[in-house]
């Protein structure tokens, strides 16, 4: 009986290729009784058909020359070229991967015999599919596809009513088509391919189209921009459909849930679904239905829990036939394994990665016998790997990366004798890894173990006799021990193509031998690796790249090297950089930061054309910013930060305009921040932080750079006002305005920075290798000066302390919910703390010392309770001090000093009730004002009179001229007011007797 059961599988297996390969012989050859020989004949091509096909080929371009040969007198010899062998016409033309461009000539319509035309895998770059082809009335075979045909397919290849093959899937151009209805004209037709196609004008009627094609055995509608996926309850649209094996509907923007009427096909075979928005409820059938299922692809979509439910259904009826099944990518996808994957006898592909299953590895999966693939990454799997993952015979990549998983790695690992692939990263594993758990893996090919850097306990240890039995490609050890000595076994492998031993405790030289692999990716970062380099750095293929960074290498820099990324970051290289660095024109990355490379930045730089990123901070460099990079127009990454450069900012800087971060801060760099940076309207960070520059804040930040997240403008001789324009950045997250000359007031638009009200989540962060540069950013924060690397995109900051910025604190700043650091200090702000500075719940820290604030600290306030770091220190605040959620644990009085009309805890002031203590507190603060006064005013009447007393009636005793100058003005003084009261005093006495008589 099993052997029955298993021959019904191989004939399952083996008859859908079988007829394909009938297909094709039947396209190409007319088999009949007759034994007739070409050659026995005497019959060559058709001399027609022969000038048709070399005009044909006049009119293409063949950059390959794969065409040259067509010179011959028979053209039947001709490469790509049937005919048959009874007639001596031409049948077959079959130009597939010939590399091929230009037009296609309508000559072909004399090849009236052709069945079978093969144009796939060419160049024609955007050309239409020629309307003649629709004469071909004999073709039964027609591949299109990846040719770069492009425009609408002409709806009269329906007129190729014996075509049983046709493929027209896109490469590169895009195609469409404004209805299937020529489709009904194929009636013979068994193999369909439309992939990425435009179907959209047609996705509500697609179904009822491909349902006139009854002999239809694959259908392939990958990409096609398909939404409509018809739910007939149970009814089946392709009904007529009896003989479907594969059904092809991945790539398309369904959005909703699989439909019950899949589950009807009985004959399928292979059934493609993923990235095809696929979530929701999986619809209660009869999964027995699927009897010969073979490959079920959901994976990248978005089903959920319910996916269990399909895997225990599937398990039931499917559990002789399945061999591949791919969940993987369904990040809703979640609970423990379930038990029912190991009833699946033949299951070969198992691929479950990037979904979020938790608990350990279920044992039913050891009676898996037949698996060859084995992905659980990116889960939540968590526990030790079971001891019988060394039974699977079969296995040729097993990957565990990424997981919670602990414990030792079983030394049965070594029996899987056929493994190519071995991933483990990512997860907490302890104890060592030796040389037994490698014995028989003699076809192993990539091995990945690269850890967390917080989990450094696990070793990986063998004799440094060492040989081991595999010839590797790829190795990646990270982040766990290794040895001190550079591991002498990388020798023997002769096909190594990749070494990466990062943070894996080497302290050594770099051996000469390296240098000679063929080696295309090198990582050896985060050692104590020391010595010099070679003064060439090549390799004898050129390698991608090239990462020494943070070891202990010294020296001058290597005069060339045939590397695309080179990066040596914070090591101990010194001198000035090689002025040929021009020469190494592969270059798209230079890293040379954190060295003590000085002399100025070599002009030779302006011919890496391709340069993408340069690293040059943190060294001793100085002299200009070369003025001639003008062609560098690949340039995305600058980072010149932390040398001694001095002057403007060149010109260029702004002309290549997909600049996304520019980072010049800490320099002698002066002048006006020039217009031409206006037109780096794809900047997302500028730090120009700690120079000299001058003069105002552009407007235009605000206006043309709509994608800056970064803005960090500290430390320099900026003044004006804070220009409105700034909070049209959506996007900006971090404004830093800190320890300039800026004066006005705070724009009340401050609200409209809607990247500070919303959260962001950090991705996974993996081992991504091409990510040669950290973007990072020093900011002050909770009062002190960090350095933000790999957080720095959910940093939200708004520090303007240090200015002369007056007028009160906007209300609308108390929208930015998601603000972490607002830091006010140290300006002219008056007026009240905002009342609804409760909302900000995302503040940590919240500086505003050293203002003229006033009023009480808002009631709102302890609703902050993310709020760890306060200062309202030196303002004129009053009442009493909160003591709920977060101020209970603010113990430190300096948080409050200087703020005379505050009072409670930790202050020694204490309050009664709110309104006595406030009227007490203003009362007290009014008294001390005037006995300061009435202090001020005795002590100066006690110092006014002597000093006055002495310094004239001193002078007039000591000087005798003085004395008698003096008295003598004081009588003549006195003469003229005697005088002058006397006449006044009579002419009063006149005019008063006047009015007497005359009243």
């Amino acid at each position: 009986m099993a052997s029955k059961k298993t021959t019904l599988l191989l004939l399952k297996a083996f008859l859908p290729s079988l007829f394909f390969e009938l297909l094709i012989v039947e396209a190409t050859t007319n088999v009949n009784s007759i034994d007739a020989d070409l050659n026995i004949k005497g019959w060559g091509c058709m001399e027609g058909e022969k000038k048709a096909l070399l005009e044909f080929k006049h009119g293409l371009i063949d950059p390959s020359g794969r065409l040259s040969f067509w010179v011959d007198a028979d053209c039947c010899k001709w490469r790509g070229v049937d005919c048959n062998n009874q007639t001596g016409n031409v049948v077959k033309l079959d130009l597939r991967y010939f590399g091929l461009g230009g037009e296609i000539s309508d000559s072909l319509l004399h090849l009236k015999h052709l069945n079978y035309l093969d144009l796939s895998f060419n160049y024609f770059q955007g050309i239409p599919i020629p309307n003649f082809l629709e004469s071909f009335e004999r073709l039964r075979y027609c591949n299109l596809s990846n040719a770069e045909f492009g425009g609408m397919i002409p709806p009269h290849l329906g007129n190729l009513s014996h075509l049983r093959y046709l493929d027209l899937n896109g490469g590169g151009y895009q195609m469409r088509v404004s209805n299937l209805n020529w489709l009904s004209s194929l009636p013979f037709l068994k193999y369909l391919d439309l992939g990425t196609v435009d179907l959209s004008k047609v996705t509500s009627n697609w179904t009822q189209a491909v349902n006139m094609l009854p002999s239809l055995l694959e259908l392939h509608l990958s990409e096609c921009e398909l939404n409509d996926f018809p739910h007939y309850s149970d009814l089946n649209p392709f009904v007529n459909l009896t003989s479907l094996l594969v059904l092809d509907l991945s790539y398309n923007d369904f959005n909703t849930t699989l439909p019950g009427w899949l589950f009807n096909i009985t004959t399928l075979r292979d059934l493609y679904l993923n990235d095809a928005t696929i979530g929701g409820s999986i619809p209660h059938v009869n999964l027995q239905s699927l009897p010969n299922l073979v490959t079920l692809d959901l994976s990248s979509n978005d089903i959920g829990s319910e996916g269990i439910e399909l895997v225990n259904g599937l398990s039931i009826c499917c559990n002789n036939s399945l061999e591949e099944l791919y969940l993987g990518y369904n990040y809703w996808l979640s609970g423990q394994l379930p038990d029912s994957l190991g009833n699946f006898d033949n299951l070969r592909y198992l691929d479950l990665s990037y979904s979020s299953f938790n608990g350990p590895l279920p044992n039913s999966i050891q009676h898996l016998t037949k698996l060859e693939c084995l992905n659980m990454s990116e889960n939540s799997i968590s526990g030790p790997i079971p001891t019988w993952i060394g039974n699977f015979s079969r296995m040729n990549r097993l990957d565990l990366s990424f997981n919670l998983m602990n414990g030792t790695i079983p030394e049965s690992m070594g029996q899987l004798r056929e493994l190519t692939e071995l991933s483990l990263d990512g997860n907490s594993w302890e104890g060592v890894l030796s040389e037994i758990h490698f014995i028989n893996l003699t076809k192993l090919e990539y091995f990945s173990l690269h850890l967390s850097p917080q989990k450094q306990s696990f070793r990986f240890h063998v004799t440094p006799e060492w040989i081991p039995p595999f010839s590797l490609k790829y190795i990646d050890i990270s982040n766990c021990h290794v040895s001190p000595k550079f591991p002498d076994w990388l020798r023997t492998p002769k096909r190594l193509e990749k070494i990466v031993l990062k943070n894996v405790g080497i302290s050594d030289t770099i051996p000469k031998w390296l240098w000679n692999l063929d080696i295309k990716w090198l990582d050896l970062s985060r050692n104590q690796l020391y010595g010099k380099l070679p003064d060439s750095l090549s390799f004898s293929q050129a390698a991608l790249f090239v990462d020494l960074s943070f070891n202990r290498l010294g020296g001058r820099l290597p005069c060339s090297f045939n590397v695309t990324w080179l990066v040596l970051g914070n090591n101990l290289f010194s001198g000035p950089i090689p002025l040929n660095i021009g020469d190494s024109s592969r270059l798209q990355v230079l890293d040379l930061s954190g060295n003590l490379l000085n002399g100025s930045i070599p002009l030779s730089m302006s011919k890496l054309k391709g340069l993408k990123l340069i690293d040059l901070s943190n060294n001793h460099l100085c002299g200009k910013i070369p003025k001639n990079w003008n062609d560098l127009h690949q340039l995305d990454t600058i980072d010149l930060s932390k040398n001694k450069l001095s002057g403007a900012i060149p010109s260029w800087v702004c002309s290549i305009s997909n600049v996304d971060l520019l980072k010049l801060n800490d320099n002698n760099l002066t002048g006006e921040l020039s217009s031409s940076l206006q037109n780096c309207t794809w900047l997302y960070s500028l730090d120009f932080g700690n120079n000299r520059f001058s003069g105002e804040i552009p407007k235009w930040i605000g206006e043309r750079m709509s994608s800056l997240g970064q803005l960090r403008l500290r430390g320099n001789m900026l003044t004006g006002d804070i220009p409105k324009q700034l909070c049209s950045l959506s996007q900006l997250h971090i404004l830093d305005l800190a320890l300039n000359n800026l004066s006005g007031s705070i724009p009340q638009c401050l609200s409209n920075l809607t990247a500070l009200t919303y959260v962001i989540f950090l991705g996974t962060q993996l081992n991504e290798p091409f990510i040669s540069y950290s973007d990072h950013m020093e900011l002050v924060v909770k009062g002190q000066d960090t350095k933000f690397e790999s957080i720095l995109p959910i940093v939200n900051l708004i520090d303007l302390s240090c200015n002369n910025l007056w007028g009160e604190i906007s209300k609308g700043i108390t929208d930015l919910s998601t603000l972490g650091t607002l830091n006010l200090s140290r300006n002219q702000l008056t007026g009240n703390i905002p009342q609804k500075i409760g909302a900000m719940q995302g503040l940590e820290t919240l500086d505003l010392s050293c203002n003229r604030l006033s009023g009480p600290i808002p009631p709102s306030m302890p609703l902050i309770t993310s709020l760890n770091h306060l200062n309202l220190s030196h303002n004129l605040l009053s009442g009493p001090i909160p003591t709920t959620n977060q101020f209970s644990t603010f113990n430190d009085p300096s948080i409050y000093e200087a703020n005379l009309g505050l009072c409670g805890l930790p202050l020694s002031t204490n309050c009664s009730t709110p309104n006595d203590q406030n009227h007490r507190n203003y009362q007290d603060k009014e008294e001390d004002e005037d006995g300061r006064y009435m202090t001020w005013f005795f002590m100066s009447m006690g110092l006014g009179f002597p000093v006055g007393f002495w310094v004239v009636c001193g002078s007039l005793a000591l000087n005798k001229s003085w004395r008698l100058a003096y008295f003598q003005f004081v009588d003549e003084t006195r003469d003229k007011i005697y005088v002058f009261t006397v006449v006044n005093k009579a002419h009063l006495k006149r005019k008063i007797e006047r009015i007497r008589v005359h009243g």
